[in-house]
Formats: structure tokens, C-alpha cells, sequence
């Protein structure tokens, strides 16, 4: 009887042990679709579907980029900042050129400040999360396409917003990370693993 027991115990303990490393490995993908669901954090939302339609109403559209230290490119904006009408899809573009004597992969995170205002800045296509490897001196441009909800002209919270700043951050991919010097001598990194036995 007791060792029944012991074992309900320890198989129930095995479980909860289980479950709870699956949702820490869960844990990243669902804050990130969260966060793109709720506008959280400053976070655009995801959406495929073209914009409403123009308005008279626009707002000032500024980029923004950064690479890690540890990431040997170039990244710029195409352009300092443009200015849109609310309801409007506007392509933009970033440049990202290699600077370093071997292929290099990256990938970009984004957010957009005001964060009260990532509720309303729907991309519907873009570079973020995606690996992109450019050869030794290889120059790319990666294009995004928005539009900016004319709801937020409306929300007593955010109509007072006349400059929205979309930024992208380059990283080191988690693959490109490894291979070139291992994960402690690589910086920051992000991305994911595609061959988590390494």
C-alpha cells in the first residue's frame, strides 16, 4: 500500500515537473503573441490585413535602429521619419550591410514608443524574428509595410499622439551565435535553436 503510494506521488510529481518545464519553454511565444494581440509594451500588432483607408488626420512615423555590439552590420533606416495619414498603408525599409569577412546571421526584435500607442501601429509585413544572413560585405534591404489605426484619434488616451518611433533592434542569431565562438563569448543574442542538442 505504501508503495502505491510513493508511486502516485512521484508520478504526480514527474508531471508537475513536466508541465511546468513545458511552460517555461512556452513561456517566450506566448508573451510574444500576447503582446502583439494587446499592443503591450509598446508591441504593433501583427496583423496580415491592409489599412481602412486614408483620413485627413496624420502622424509622424519616425525609425529608429540599433545592432548589438556583438552583430558586425551596418543597420540604418531607408528614411529618418515620414509622415502618414491615419488609415494608410505606407511600405518603409531598413538596410542592414555585413562588415565582417564571413557570413553572419541576424534576427531583429521591434517595439514602438509611446508604448500606449503599439495598439494602434499594425504592421502587416515585416523582417522581425525571421533569420537573415548576409554574405561578407553583402548589403540588404528589408522592407516593412504598416498603417496606423484612425482609432487612436479617438482613444482619450492616445490622441494626443503626434510622432509614433518604430525601432529595430539587430542580434546575433542563437545558430549564428554558436557556431562563431559559443553562446557565453557571443553577447546578446536571440532567435531560436534550430538544433537544441548542441
Amino acid at each position: 500500500m505504501k508503495t502505491r503510494s510513493n508511486g502516485l506521488i512521484a508520478g504526480a510529481l514527474l508531471l508537475l515537473i513536466g508541465g511546468m518545464a513545458g511552460l517555461s519553454l512556452a513561456a517566450v511565444p506566448l508573451y510574444r503573441m500576447f503582446c502583439e494581440a494587446t499592443g503591450y509594451a509598446g508591441t504593433p500588432q501583427l496583423r496580415g490585413a491592409a489599412g481602412p483607408g486614408a483620413t485627413e488626420r496624420t502622424v509622424a512615423v519616425r525609425f529608429n535602429a540599433t545592432t548589438s555590439p556583438n552583430l558586425p552590420w551596418r543597420f540604418v533606416p531607408g528614411e529618418a521619419a515620414v509622415t502618414v495619414k491615419l488609415g494608410e498603408d505606407r511600405l518603409a525599409y531598413y538596410v542592414g550591410q555585413n562588415r565582417s569577412q564571413q557570413a553572419v546571421t541576424g534576427v531583429a526584435t521591434y517595439n514602438v514608443t509611446p508604448e500606449k500607442a503599439g495598439r494602434y501601429f499594425h504592421k502587416t509585413a515585416c523582417f522581425c524574428f525571421d533569420e537573415q544572413t548576409l554574405a561578407p560585405g553583402q548589403e540588404m534591404q528589408f522592407p516593412l509595410s504598416f498603417w496606423v489605426d484612425p482609432a487612436i484619434a479617438a482613444d482619450p488616451d492616445t490622441r494626443d499622439v503626434t510622432t509614433i518611433t518604430l525601432s529595430y533592434t539587430f542580434f546575433r542569431s542563437l545558430d549564428d551565435a554558436a557556431r562563431n565562438g559559443g553562446l557565453d563569448k557571443a553577447g546578446p543574442h536571440v532567435g531560436p535553436r534550430a538544433d537544441a542538442s548542441r
